[in-house]
């Protein structure tokens, strides 16, 4: 299925029906009076956020959305049906802007909420409802209230508990195929990766830990340059950043820089979003490189670092029990030196 984040939607609640203007007429009743009933109220328009679901694209082929209007009064005091609501299911995340996308008119970020978009309009009275003790006979009835419309933005930002960055090429995709089911595209050129992933882990926690794969930053990104950046607001949700650096390239700690730049200029509360640094692609570098890399990393990051090949499969289960742990303490409220300078362990930290 195709990804879609963003979509531009016209939605229009029904209109109310009309109030009816009637008088009782039976056999042996002269004066039987005004029995005109009200008119039934429109449909209203909701969205609601249900979790079998993850991109837009439905809304890129259908973009307009009408609500039933009510029907109108009837005589004998009957009052018309109202029009059907429409219910828009949208993903878990999906926020809902207004046509200029400057005000935040709900965000749905857990399975379930809903939020009314547009009131339909109230039906019409019925001339039953003007009589009075002067006024014995009224003709008098109200149309109904018209539906409210707008153009709204749906703007998905997934919800995950990890979010990987990292400049194109630096086996993302690999090591989210590597610790999860998903199948992202891997190859050996830059941007393999064309719209965000998600992968979840299974087998090696006691809860399901979700992980969101987006397409490598450049630099520049924050003007726009490259893909990545439309994407990142599919990472200012997570719990936790893990920074996939390709160890075999000639200068690591630089592209580490040129993320992090990227990052502060895109948005201050991701750039301070707690990170794990992941040495990647260390199969193919000897140690003594890697350990030099380690202390230059750390001159600017003193949280852990991991020594990681997504090819073989080494140490990736290890990097996502520890995201996963801090993920726990950190939604238990347990106060932890999260950003603790860690010893050197087994697995290369």
């Amino acid at each position: 299925m195709k990804f879609l984040d963003e979509a531009k939607i016209y939605i229009k609640a029904g209109d109310g029906g009309n109030g009816c203007s009637s008088f009782r007429r039976e056999k042996f009743i002269e004066f039987g009076g005004p029995d005109g009933g009200n008119g039934g109220a429109g449909g209203n328009i909701y969205a609601v956020a249900a979790s079998n679901l993850n991109t837009l694209i439905d809304y890129r082929y259908q973009q307009h959305f009408t609500a039933k209007n009510g029907m109108g009064g009837a005589g004998q005091n009957r009052t018309g049906k109202s029009g059907d609501d429409i219910v828009l299911s949208v993903p878990v995340g999906t926020q809902i802007l207004d046509s200029e996308k400057d005000v935040e008119i709900a965000d749905l970020v857990n399975e379930g909420d809903r939020v009314l978009l547009v009131r339909g309009g109230k039906g019409g009275l019925g001339n039953i409802n003007f009589k009075s003790s002067r006024i014995q006979a009224p003709i008098k009835s109200t149309p109904g209230e018209p539906g409210e419309e707008k153009w709204v933005w749906l703007k998905l930002k997934l919800i995950a508990d990890i979010g990987l960055v990292g400049l194109p090429n630096a086996g993302k995709s690999a090591f989210i195929n590597c610790v999860t089911n998903s199948k992202s595209k891997i190859g050996n050129y830059e941007f393999t990766t064309l719209t965000p992933h998600l992968g979840v882990v299974k087998a090696y926690t006691d809860k399901e830990v979700v992980i969101a794969d987006i397409p490598g930053l450049i630099e520049g990104a924050h003007y726009g340059k490259g893909l990545g950046h439309r994407f990142l607001a599919h990472v200012e949700r997570c719990s936790i950043i893990i920074h996939i650096l390709d160890a075999s390239l000639e200068d690591p700690v630089k592209n580490y820089l040129v993320i992090r730049e990227e990052l502060k200029k895109y948005n201050h509360e991701l750039y301070n979003k707690t990170e794990i640094i992941a040495l990647n692609k260390t199969d193919i570098c000897d140690a003594c490189c890697i350990n030099n890399i380690k202390s230059s990393l750390r001159k600017y990051n003193d949280n852990m670092i991991f020594s990681i090949s997504a090819l073989l499969k080494e140490n990736c289960i290890d990097l996502i029990r520890y995201a996963n742990d801090f993920i726990a303490r950190n939604n238990d409220n347990v106060k932890g030196d999260a950003n603790k300078t860690h010893e050197d362990c087994s697995c290369g930290v």
